[in-house]
């Protein structure tokens, strides 16, 4: 491997860890879509039951809860979408759902920001939606808690508050593909690895954010995670 490069190599992500000095390494991000029948409803679609979908984001999307930035560039209409993310500690591969959590090293309170209006366009023309979805502090995450401090996934509450009043609100059982599912199912097409992130999907409720919003989004026994919207650019 060369030392040699021709501009200093970037930082590699990482997210901390709650109540510890350590950080956690991010390699990937994988996002679920559609994971809530409501949300699906709301946005005009039907839940695929078949199988689950995925987006992506770099890892050079993340942001850390407590930031403050500027309105995303290049659209008009950037919307907020809650989301319970597991943090993946263990190598997986052709992982069964019984398999599964033991890949699982902790759990986060994330937001998915989406510049809607750019991945409305991208479906019209049957474009990937990458412009939508995969941009600079679109992926933000609250410190991780591992497992044992956590739990069984089960009825927690998953809220997300805009300015103060409630815009989103269900449970992590009402998800229609469950973590474990989600993980055998990626990891049969995917070699995961430590320092993996998924995004498991969003609640119904998602809506636009202004300069001057502030987030605050919850999961019972999570850390929760804050952003301010700033100015645009």
């Amino acid at each position: 491997m060369p030392s040699d490069f021709i501009f200093s190599a970037p930082e590699a992500p990482a997210v901390a860890i709650a109540g510890h000095d350590q950080v956690f390494p991010v390699r990937r991000i994988f996002c679920v879509g559609r994971n809530y029948a409501a949300h699906a409803a709301e946005m005009g679609n039907e839940v695929d039951r078949e199988a689950p979908f995925y987006f992506t984001k770099s890892a050079h999307a993340l942001c850390p809860s407590g930031a403050t930035i500027a309105y995303p560039p290049g659209t008009r209409d950037c919307h907020h979408e809650m989301e319970f993310v597991v943090a993946i500690g263990q190598p997986a591969f052709r992982m069964s759902e019984a398999e599964a959590p033991a890949a699982i090293w902790g759990f986060g309170c994330g937001i998915d920001l989406t510049r809607r209006d750019l991945q409305g366009a991208a479906k019209e023309k049957r474009r990937p939606w990458d412009l939508g979805k995969d941009f600079e502090n679109a992926a933000v995450l609250a410190p991780l808690s591992p497992v044992k401090d956590f739990g069984q996934i089960g009825a927690q509450e998953i809220r997300l508050e805009q300015n103060g009043r409630t815009v989103q609100r269900a449970v992590l059982s009402d998800m229609v593909w469950s973590v474990p599912e989600i993980i055998a199912h990626l990891s049969g097409y995917y070699h995961l690895l430590p320092g993996d992130l998924i995004y498991t999907g969003t609640p119904a409720g998602v809506g636009p954010v202004q300069s001057g919003d502030v987030l605050t989004g919850t999961v019972d026994g999570l850390t929760p995670v804050e952003l301010t919207i700033g100015d645009a650019e």
